[in-house]
């Protein structure tokens, strides 16, 4: 007697229902259901549902020094399955800068052998990954064109417009229109827990006297930095519709039980994937 097939199961998540909270055979991922209506399948991955010791059964989908092999394929494997079996997976070796790189082959679609921190295309069935353990995570889709883009935000990143330079390649390399796009924005170290000192409220206030409103000042030289509104902020101004630019109200160090968070469990913790990708 054959055993039953594993479904799917969706909740919309209570914070803002243009995500949902998506589960396949104890894997738990949130989607952007906006961006799916759009004709793009993408996920923001958590910790639930793998096989590595992060203490245990954790969806650890990156960070090969703190992991096996072994454990991360088998994690890809599984968070890939949530789309199906008809998906290739193409990540890249982060640099922590703004490099874009473009997946312009199937033959180019190799995980973890580009150096660069964001991934576009407009290739068919390719799922984009970008790896964040507090990091803003944010993913684009062009309905339009079918391109699409992943995208990590990080305090540099977000510093170096990094969104903006995603937005421009893909206008060049496209044809995308900004104001075509669909963007999410997903889980990462929000304002509430977020502490950063001098040399990141230098770097941006020095760029950008305004955006001294994204930090809330806790002591001397020191405060809480908000990289959700930062690149919301980058990709209104780039021409994104307000209104098409959905965010993920989740802070990954205050949801340890949901997601890794470099922050709070270093040493040793493991790494989240977001993707897109736009089927056939």
């Amino acid at each position: 007697m054959s055993m039953p097939m594993e479904t799917i199961t969706s909740e919309i998540l209570t914070e803002n229902p243009a995500f949902a909270w998506r589960k396949l055979a104890g894997v738990t991922a949130l989607v952007c259901v906006e961006l799916e209506r759009e004709g793009f399948a993408n996920a923001f991955s958590t910790r639930l549902g793998g096989v590595s010791a992060l203490p245990r059964e954790a969806l650890n989908l990156a960070g090969f020094d703190d992991d096996t092999a072994e454990n991360i394929y088998e994690n890809r494997r599984r968070f890939v399955n949530i789309f199906g079996t008809r998906w290739h997976l193409m990540t890249a070796v982060q640099t922590h800068g703004a490099d874009i790189h473009v997946v312009a082959s199937r033959t180019d679609a190799r995980a973890d052998t580009a150096h660069a921190d964001a991934l576009a295309t407009d290739l068919p069935n390719i799922l984009l990954g970008v790896k964040t353990a507090d990091c803003v995570p944010i993913l684009l889709g062009d309905a339009r064109t079918g391109a699409c883009a992943a995208i990590p935000g990080g305090w540099r990143g977000t510093r170096a417009g990094i969104v903006t330079r995603a937005i421009d390649l893909m206008a060049g390399e496209f044809n995308t229109r900004p104001a075509d796009l669909c963007a999410a924005i997903g889980p990462a170290a929000l304002a509430c827990c977020y502490e950063v000192g001098p040399e990141v409220i230098d770097a941006f206030v020095r760029k950008n006297e305004g955006a001294a409103s994204l930090f809330t000042f806790t002591r001397d030289y020191h405060g809480r930095i908000d990289l959700h509104e930062a690149n919301r902020r980058l990709l209104v101004a780039a021409g994104l519709q307000s209104e098409r630019v959905h965010i993920a109200p989740l802070c990954t160090m205050c949801r340890t039980d949901l997601f890794f968070s470099y922050r709070r469990e270093r040493p040793s913790f493991g790494r989240l994937l977001s993707v897109v990708g736009r089927s056939l």
